[in-house]
């Protein structure tokens, strides 16, 4: 993977409902090209814009800034609805269905492959080559928004997973972090040995996420096209290999709990707030609720990214979302040129540090990836060195609303398939799913 700078946060999404604000003004670092660089192309119009409800809390603050900025580069206002994420997968069905799409919209990146295949958005390639920016984007965020090679979401923002641990703990224990998996273990073995009263290593069976590192760690893939069909790799030496050291953690070395068995990433969230877990796979949005819950853990955080198996990083779920801009719009050039502006410019960084999530550019990833703060720049590395996302097709999120890979780690904690039977089961149900018509 090419190296490129990050920073890291993941904030929780709470979404309330389905308001509308529009906003215009005067605006400034816009770029050149789109709308006809420091010209006024778009006097006169609106551009219409969804984005989704939640992720930042001064949402609106930051849209009437965007919106004054947008106009002086412009001349165009923006009217700019939020849209519940729980309800937003349906909303723009229908919409793209019934032709009402808005001219750009905040795309999750497990969306914008469907929403591209349906034929609904533009392809953004000699926008971006044009603007020379294609180097600068963040390769996870590129791969989740292309499509049989073209680019349909602009990388906008997102998050990743790796380990927060009590350092507290740590220090008392006099551990360090660890760089293998073999350290992890031997870690966590440690503290099962001096804090008995702890579980040293959740396997949390509902947490599809907290598992993906450990199939991917050892080089396993979810699965993969060949020859025109989806292809699991779940049943591959490699991908066993990871799963069954994950989830040994629990059976064979007994440092997880029955109850983890069920645990979701909510459930992992909540008994580490509690003071039961020294250290879990948890996104760096995490560090500001575990706090909220538990204040005592004021001090006591760190991070540090997933190890692999004989060191480096395990790659771990880089989501986020994209701005796309959909073929109904009517001024293309008028859409591009706020796609920019809000990827690419102050806005950009402006509204990672408002939601503690990353920009999905190089550029604007320098300062967290070279920051002293230990609850940031484990998660820029772990984004820079080991981001990645699940396999890019429409179809993967009915494998994940199925639960297909849950559903596998439970059968296996609970003792009631073998890694082998539970691997087999798994990839059967992924490549039907995929592979239907």
């Amino acid at each position: 993977m090419r190296k490129f700078r990050t920073s890291l946060a993941i904030a929780a999404v709470t979404a309330l409902g389905l308001t509308a604000c529009g906003s215009g003004g005067s605006g400034d670092d816009g770029g050149n090209g789109g709308s006809g660089g420091n010209g006024k192309s778009g006097e006169g119009e609106t551009l219409s814009v969804w984005i989704m409800e939640g992720t930042n809390p001064n949402a609106d603050a930051f849209f009437k800034k965007a919106g004054q900025k947008f106009k002086e580069k412009t001349g165009a206002k923006l009217d700019v609805q939020f849209v519940q994420w729980g309800e937003a997968h349906d909303r723009f069905v229908t919409s793209i269905a019934g032709g009402t799409t808005p001219d750009v919209a905040e795309t999750g990146t497990t969306w914008t492959a469907e929403f591209a295949q349906a034929g609904a958005l533009a392809p953004l390639d000699e926008q971006v080559k044009a603007a020379g920016i294609k180097e600068d984007l963040v390769d996870g965020l590129v791969e989740a928004g292309t499509v049989d090679g073209s680019l349909y979401g602009m990388p906008w923002y997102a998050g990743v997973r790796s380990v927060i641990y009590r350092t507290d703990v740590f220090k008392e224990l006099n551990l360090d972090e660890p760089q293998s998996w073999d350290e992890l273990l031997k870690t966590a073995q440690t503290i099962k040995q001096e804090k008995p009263d702890l579980i040293p290593w959740a396997v949390p069976g509902g947490s599809q996420y907290a598992a993906y590192p450990f199939i991917w760690g050892t080089g396993g893939k979810l699965a993969t096209q060949q020859d025109g069909k989806w292809v699991s790799g779940l049943t591959s030496p490699e991908a066993r290999q990871g799963i069954e050291f994950y989830t040994d953690l629990a059976l064979e070395h007994g440092l997880s709990s029955a109850a983890a068995t069920t645990w979701d990433a909510t459930d992992v969230l909540d008994n580490f707030a509690k003071g039961k877990l020294p250290m879990a796979i948890l996104g760096s949005w995490a560090a500001p609720t575990l706090i909220e819950k538990n204040p005592d853990l004021e001090g006591k955080l760190g991070a540090f990214p997933i190890p692999g198996p004989d060191g480096g990083y395990s790659p771990s779920f880089l989501g986020g979302s994209h701005l796309s801009v959909f073929n109904s719009a009517d001024n293309p050039e008028l859409a591009w040129e706020f796609v920019k502006m809000l990827t690419t410019t102050d806005l950009a960084a402006q509204w990672a540090e408002e939601t503690n999530y990353f920009p999905g550019t190089e550029s604007l990833l320098e300062k967290s990836i070279n920051s002293d703060d230990p609850m940031v720049k484990p998660f820029a590395t772990q984004m820079v060195e080991a981001g990645t996302t699940v396999p890019v097709t429409p179809k993967f999120g009915a494998v994940q609303g199925k639960k297909t890979i849950p559903a596998m780690l439970q059968s296996i904690l609970a003792g009631d398939k073998t890694v082998k039977q539970a691997t087999s089961d798994a990839a059967a149900e992924i490549e039907e799913i995929l592979n239907s018509k």
